[in-house]
């Protein structure tokens, strides 16, 4: 037995016992599901987020306005530089909050669905859609990344209010994604996890000044293995919509 060997063996009862993570690779993890784990959320930091404050319980070293932020991982991310992402999901969700000066910091409802919009009228000063009790629909969009790096990350970016705009644009810029069939010779939508996508943020001004996004195609995927983790977290995704749809009830964190 070699020396580099005999750091990774021992011989127990005459048997020796190897390190083997790859042919163990699950063992223990069986019994978790995805409501037991803390879904990833790529934030844009703002000014006023918590974690850029240095007195807050949820500041985070080196945070700054413009940066984006991985909730999980703890990573901060150079927003002016810009990461590479891959989408893998789209949703569009209809949560109701309470009023802003109540702060009660999570939504009432995580999706009322589309039909709530007909309950709402909008306010005239602030064009937000309320509920006759008061409560507010804020349309949000849901896109589901994969953000690529030396160790891709499984992340959820969330736009709303003056972000729709953007998230349209980037909808519009996937769904111009073609492919050529071999066997037709005719154009066919790409998935959308076949590219990847230059995520930067810009600083716009107005009656106050807000960090948005500023969204990219870059390239195909051409990783096999990120290719298919790409498609493994849209299929997952998509039976947990389908969950929902047929049970009305989604215990999942995706």
């Amino acid at each position: 037995m070699t020396q580099e060997t005999s750091d990774v063996a021992t011989k127990q009862g005459g048997a020796v016992a190897t390190l083997d993570f790859v042919q163990d690779s699950g063992m223990g993890l069986e019994n978790i599901d995805k409501g037991d784990l803390a879904l990833p959320f790529l934030k844009l930091l703002q000014s006023g987020s918590d974690e850029t404050k240095k007195k807050h319980a949820k500041y985070v070293e080196g945070a700054e306005a413009g940066m984006f932020y991985n909730t999980v991982t703890k990573k901060l991310y150079n927003g002016e530089k810009g990461i590479e992402v891959i989408p893998v999901f789209y949703k569009m969700t209809y949560p109701e909050w309470a009023p802003f000066e109540r702060k009660e910091g999570r939504p009432i409802s995580n999706d009322r669905g589309p039909s709530v919009m007909a309950e709402t009228t909008q306010n005239k000063n602030s064009n937000k859609d309320v509920l006759k009790n008061g409560n507010e629909i804020i349309k949000t969009a849901n896109h589901f990344v994969i953000i690529n790096g030396d160790r891709p990350e499984k992340a959820l970016m969330t736009m709303k209010s003056t972000q729709l705009k953007v998230s349209r644009g980037w909808n519009s810029l996937m769904e111009d994604q073609f492919e050529i069939d071999p066997k037709t010779n005719k154009s066919v939508p790409a998935p959308v996890f076949s590219r990847v996508y230059k995520l930067n943020s810009v600083e716009n001004s107005g009656s106050f000044t807000w960090h948005g996004y500023n969204i990219s195609m870059l390239r195909k995927v051409d990783n096999a293995g990120l290719y298919q983790m790409a498609r493994d977290f849209h299929n997952s995704l998509k039976k947990a919509q389908h969950k929902v749809e047929t049970q009305g009830e989604d215990k999942s964190n995706y």
